[in-house]
């Protein structure tokens, strides 16, 4: 009849799919939350340089330099003057990240990440970032940073939950900025 493996097969069958109707009810109870929240981003100095491209053929690329400041509280997002935390159960971590966007005349959309952070659950979530240059590089490959008067600075974040999708969330400020008419002179060692 019914031998002890196929009770346990059972146990164990029914144990997966209560769990994964759990799993299910914890994605769908958080899947449709808005996350964004006010963030204020100030750049302090921009400079550019023409430096050798070595990744391609030899050709001399924009290379900017942006310091900037962030000041945003990623805790709480303000909904009908009500504070939600963006931490709730359902989420493990946040990956920040700072982007420009802007266009050339050979490209009508170009993205380009200058600094990311993550933040831990229990970390402190109040960004005040004070005189930050970027983390990777700002390159073009071209000359399409030089007097590029829209360039515009935003901060995204992706949560990272428990269980279900990858939401992006952008941050309700941006900062667009114009990069100088000239390069600055570089220095050959």
């Amino acid at each position: 009849m019914n031998t002890v493996l196929s009770r346990a097969n059972s146990l164990f069958a029914f144990s997966l799919s209560v769990m994964a109707a759990l799993t299910f009810g914890c994605f769908v109870t958080t899947a449709f939350k808005d996350r964004s929240v006010p963030v204020n981003i100030h750049v302090s100095r921009v400079t550019l340089k023409n430096v050798d491209d070595f990744t391609g053929p030899r050709e001399r690329s924009d290379l900017g330099f942006v310091t900037f400041d962030i000041s945003a509280d990623i805790l709480y997002q303000n909904h009908s003057d009500s504070f939600w935390p963006i931490f709730d159960w359902n989420v493990k971590q946040l990956f920040l990240y700072l982007s420009a966007e802007y266009a050339t005349k050979s490209n009508a959309l170009n993205q380009v990440v200058l600094w990311d952070k993550i933040v831990l659950r229990g970390e402190s979530t109040k960004l005040n970032l004070k005189d930050m240059k970027s983390k990777y590089f700002f390159f073009d490959d071209g000359s399409g940073l030089r007097a590029n008067k829209n360039i515009t600075l935003t901060l995204s974040w992706n949560v990272v939950p428990n269980a279900g999708i990858l939401p992006l969330v952008m941050g309700s400020g941006h900062k667009s900025i114009p990069f100088p008419e000239s390069y600055e002179a570089t220095k050959s060692y």
